[in-house]
């Protein structure tokens, strides 16, 4: 693999390695065998078993399996009624969290799904993205989503924090997130909160106990902060750096900055090719 692709790929939420589907020959097997990437397989129809280490896992319809990275696997077909399964093989910085929240892990690798035909829809579409001549790589990814938040739905565990604090950290941290992405856009206190669902002078409180500052705190010394790592770009106008961290007006921009910074822009901007 390409170095820069390779590198790309590790900062990459979650990327597909592989899809496929197959009805398998009586007695088929594979393995043991190592994979570098999760991978899942879901049953359509027939039987077969699963070895993780020293667990045997049987398997019919509606039932599916994790393997996981560098984890020792052999699995087998029936040999009177082999399965049909389709599979997925995927990684990324976000795969191993969106398993946990599914309770899919190495030491409860099974789950079951005879709710609806979701599942296979979601498989079905994925395998009909390689017959796709623009968008199929897209398609792919959109349906490993949609399967990956179906799992997750389906584990009634995961929809619920495990006390308060757990609950506020993930509003806070969704806060976050959404300024983080959104601060050059012209964003509010109230679509923030919108954001997380909650109300505003509620959040607002919250937030403020967690971060011994108010949203409207953090959001303008985070917009300042970005601003600070792009004044040394000389290429850069004070105008274009304050449109860029997301205050169309140059003049309140500069007011502000100097009211965090204690000086305008421009002056701190000579300092630092001072220094």
């Amino acid at each position: 693999m390409d170095k820069h692709l390779a590198d790309k790929l590790q900062h990459t939420d979650l990327y597909v390695y592989q899809c496929g589907s197959e009805q398998c020959p009586n007695g088929h097997a594979y393995g043991p065998a190592v994979r570098d990437h999760y991978l899942i397989h879901f049953v359509h129809s027939g039987k077969g078993f699963i070895k993780i280490g020293n667990d045997i896992h049987y398997l019919k319809a509606g039932s599916g399996f994790l393997i996981c990275p560098d984890i020792v696997t052999y699995y087998k077909a029936d040999d009177d009624d082999p399965w049909h399964y389709s599979w997925i093989g995927f990684h990324g910085i976000k795969a191993e969290s969106y398993l946990k929240d599914a309770n899919l892990t190495l030491d409860n690798p099974i789950f079951q799904s005879d709710q609806d035909n979701f599942i296979d829809k979601c498989f079905q579409e994925m395998n009909n993205a390689y017959y796709l001549k623009r968008g199929g790589e897209v398609q792919r990814l959109a349906y490993l989503y949609l399967f990956l938040n179906k799992l997750i739905q389906m584990n009634p565990e995961g929809l619920y924090y495990d006390s308060a604090d757990s609950r506020r950290d993930a509003y806070i941290t969704q806060a976050l997130q959404f300024i983080e992405m959104n601060y050059s856009r012209k964003i509010t206190i109230d679509s923030i909160s919108k954001h997380v669902g909650l109300n505003r002078s509620y959040f607002n409180s919250v937030f403020k106990n967690a971060m011994n500052m108010t949203l409207q705190e953090y959001l303008i010394e985070f917009r300042i902060r970005k601003a600070c790592e792009l004044l040394p770009n000389q290429n850069l106008t004070i105008g274009n750096i304050s449109r860029s961290v997301g205050y169309t007006d140059p003049l309140l921009f500069s007011k502000i900055f100097k009211q965090i910074k204690g000086s305008t822009p421009s002056e701190y901007r000579l300092m630092l090719q001072k220094e």
